[in-house]
């Protein structure tokens, strides 16, 4: 199998866990490193909070967006470590999309700790606690979600902001909106439809003035041209120059994360097997239900990156 049909995906916030990637730095020192330089940006420790909780700190968006993208860089890091073919493309998961950028060197991994965190605490700070909400459709196709939205949201923001996967849309706004949208889904034919556990409704209008106030923050950070190509959430397209990037970033705060089409996409440029790159495996699953010619394999521990290495052929 040639490097050409190798694709690095990397999760975004809700695969945490406690414990997370505790027998990867284990065996690879790269793991608690890349950790130690993200607790050195922020003066506090990452990796003490991801090893040993709890779990409910780990789950505030200002922890978990900063462990996250340290997490998906030390797989990286261990990945090179290895030897490890160099991907064709790359893409992440709404915050994973950061974590991409810097495992593509097109932006510093010092510089996107300070940047996840600011973009962390901005989102928190958008909406008052308890005022927003999420919630996830299954089993309704998209046109069916974004309906249902467009009838209940009676003036509010009510929007579907993650397509994750045919069948599994996400939707965000305010909380007696949500509301209103899962009690109409379910009465749509929604096989499921529930208020999801997060304190931030990401991805729709109500995080516009974040993204704007984000974009002050990207137009002093430095960024560069991946080396690999990077999809983007909101474009479904490489960005061509650094300032498209600084957009597409920004707006990625309030637009909705089109991961269906990134998975096709990738499909289309030949993508046949493809790693994910941090704890769990949530792209995976997604990924056997967008495109099953491509394989995803996910990799957080010792035996996930050796069998994803002899499936590449890289071991």
């Amino acid at each position: 199998m040639t490097e050409t049909k190798l694709a690095f995906l990397f999760p975004g916030q809700g695969s945490q866990s406690v414990g997370m990637l505790a027998d990867l730095a284990d065996a690879y020192p790269q793991v608690r490193e890349t950790f130690a330089e993200a607790s050195a940006v922020l003066g506090r420790d990452v990796w003490s909070l991801a090893a040993e909780g709890p779990a409910e700190r780990l789950d505030q968006t200002e922890n978990t967006q900063p462990a996250m993208l340290a997490a998906g860089v030390a797989v990286w890091r261990c990945w090179q470590a290895r030897g490890g073919a160099t991907p064709a493309a790359m893409a992440g998961h709404s915050l994973g999309e950061y974590t991409a950028l810097v495992c593509a060197d097109a932006l510093d991994f010092a510089d996107a700790i300070g940047l996840v965190a600011e973009r962390a605490q901005l989102m928190q700070a958008a909406v008052p606690a308890g005022e927003g909400a999420m919630a996830a459709i299954l089993g309704l196709d998209d046109a069916q979600v974004v309906e249902v939205c467009a009838e209940q949201a009676h003036g509010e923001v009510l929007e579907a902001v993650n397509f994750n996967a045919p069948g599994q849309v996400v939707i965000a706004g305010g909380k007696a909106a949500v509301e209103r949208g899962v009690a109409a889904a379910k009465a749509a034919g929604a096989r499921r439809a529930v208020v999801l556990p997060v304190s931030v409704p990401s991805h729709c209008a109500l995080m516009r003035d974040s993204g704007e106030r984000l974009a002050e923050r990207l137009a002093a950070t430095k960024l560069r041209l991946p080396a690999v190509p990077v999809l983007h959430n909101v474009s479904v397209a490489i960005a061509e120059d650094p300032d498209t990037l600084r957009d597409l970033l920004a707006q990625q705060l309030y637009s909705p994360v089109r991961w269906v089409e990134t998975i096709r996409a990738l499909a289309g440029m030949g993508i046949t097997t493809a790693v994910e790159a941090g704890p769990g495996k949530v792209l995976a699953g997604l990924g056997k239900r967008i495109d099953k010619t491509i394989t995803t394999l996910p990799v957080f521990d010792p035996a996930g990156l050796d069998h994803a290495l002899e499936v590449i052929g890289n071991a």
